[in-house]
């Protein structure tokens, strides 16, 4: 690879750090071809893009970056696969059930909503982190609760009022 190429894999890595507000650095190495294969197609059809990089271009990008990524700098240590998602907790979910059958990936580092993450014992952390959308979805629930019970209670009391009414009207 020339440095021309170097350069313009350098400007692409920059470019998806940009882009991405989740991302993490994982180590696959050691998986075999099959293993590997199974890795990506799982990654495919989760939203979640994999990529081996080289850690020194990958430095670069970082130093090229206006966001300090000082603290991953540590991460940059053997094979370091990049994985990014819109969700922040795809990846580590991918790793998580992948894991259960393999010894690896291994969770180096994950930048979430600009919170980074060291380490690979904080990848159940990670898995259980909820989405946006979930977390919407979880207030509205909450919202609308209290007026759904509201709702009930009148409902049912009319019914059990009525019910008192006419037994008492039956009685006469």
């Amino acid at each position: 690879m020339n440095k021309q190429e170097k350069n313009k894999l350098i400007d692409d890595l920059n470019k998806m750090l940009d882009e991405n507000k989740n991302f993490y650095l994982a180590d696959i190495s050691g998986l075999t071809a099959e293993q590997n294969s199974s890795l990506r197609r799982i990654c495919f059809k989760q939203n979640v893009s994999l990529q081996v990089v080289k850690n020194t271009l990958l430095q670069k990008a970082f130093d090229k970056n206006a966001v300090d990524f000082n603290q991953l700098s540590e991460s940059l240590r053997g094979n370091t696969s990049l994985m990014f998602s819109d969700s922040a907790n795809a990846p580590a979910k991918i790793i998580e059930e992948f894991r259960k059958k393999n010894d690896k990936p291994l969770l180096k580092a994950a930048l979430i909503e600009e919170e980074f993450y060291i380490g690979d014992d904080n990848l159940s952390i990670l898995a259980n982190l909820k989405s946006k959308n979930e977390l919407i979805g979880d207030i509205i629930t909450l919202l609308q609760s209290p007026a759904k019970n509201v709702i009930s209670s009148l409902q049912s009391s009319s019914v059990k009022l009525s019910g008192i009414v006419k037994a008492l009207a039956e009685k006469k």
